[in-house]
């Protein structure tokens, strides 16, 4: 099962310092690089609390019901050894399976803190109307300014609330 995606990244900072990559081939790398799914949240990174987790958990759980299109947060503390998040968010998605084969309609919200880097990868079938530009534009306009104020749970909240009515 190939589910192809396409992802936008945004990042918190305000400068960026362009590094050569090198770009991993997925399967290549054992998936020890990635961590196992716990559910829709998967809060490796341990940026929320446990109240933040059943309530976003909630939020996506019904939308995943109500519409079979499944969104996934994931917060890690290193993309190691990856050094592009839209990349690691991609190919983590892809290894996961998140959403459904048939209709490629997933999509996987990574955030790194440590790093300072947030990514959405979306499946094909989710790109038709989540595109790069709407995906870029909740993550510059929803989520990095309550980054920027401490609150990432707001940040992420208010993004995945936004992603979801434009879903719709």
């Amino acid at each position: 099962m190939t589910l192809n995606l396409l992802s936008c990244k945004g990042t918190a900072q305000e400068t960026e310092i362009k590094k050569t990559t090198t770009e991993i081939d997925v399967s290549e790398v054992t998936e020890s690089v990635f961590p196992e799914p716990i559910g829709i949240i998967n809060d490796y990174g341990q940026v929320f609390t446990e109240p933040q987790r059943a309530e976003l958990s909630k939020l996506l759980y019904d939308y995943d019901i109500e519409t079979t299109r499944q969104i996934v947060v994931i917060t890690v503390d290193s993309i190691t050894p990856y050094t592009n998040i839209q990349k690691y968010a991609t190919d983590l998605a892809q290894t996961w399976g998140v959403g459904t084969a048939e209709k490629n309609n997933g999509l996987a919200l990574v955030l790194c803190k440590p790093c300072r880097r947030i990514s959405i990868a979306t499946g094909t079938g989710t790109e038709l109307v989540l595109t790069d530009e709407i995906c870029t534009k909740v993550i510059d306009e929803k989520i990095v300014p309550e980054f920027k104020n401490g609150d990432f749970y707001t940040g992420i909240k208010n993004g995945v609330i936004t992603l979801i009515e434009k879903w719709n």
